[in-house]
């Protein structure tokens, strides 16, 4: 039985990879699930196990489509999932508009 420290949840959104240890990035995806510790997603950047990543998630608002908050998140690389899905921490965090 699998145990994780947080409840994943199945959700696309729109993320963009800032930063992979000292190299500047700029790369769009999606999210594939996100907990309060964690975040899957798609990326074909040469990532490593245990290097610092910085990223962003856009969270839609309901009241308003076209308006959106952003989550700017720094975590570490912690594992590989099929050959672009890459596993990160989530340990610091502040909302953007």
């Amino acid at each position: 039985m699998e145990q994780r420290k947080a409840q994943r949840f199945d959700l696309r959104l729109p993320f963009e990879l800032v930063r992979g240890g000292t190299r500047a990035l700029s790369e769009h995806g999606e999210t594939r699930n996100l907990s309060s510790v964690g975040v899957l997603f798609q990326s074909d950047a040469a990532l490593k196990i245990g290097e610092p990543v910085e990223y962003v998630i856009t969270l839609p608002t309901p009241s308003n489509p076209t308006d959106s908050v952003q989550i700017r998140c720094r975590g570490k690389v912690v594992r590989f999932a099929h050959k672009t899905e890459v596993a990160a921490t989530l340990e610091r965090y502040e909302f953007q508009r």
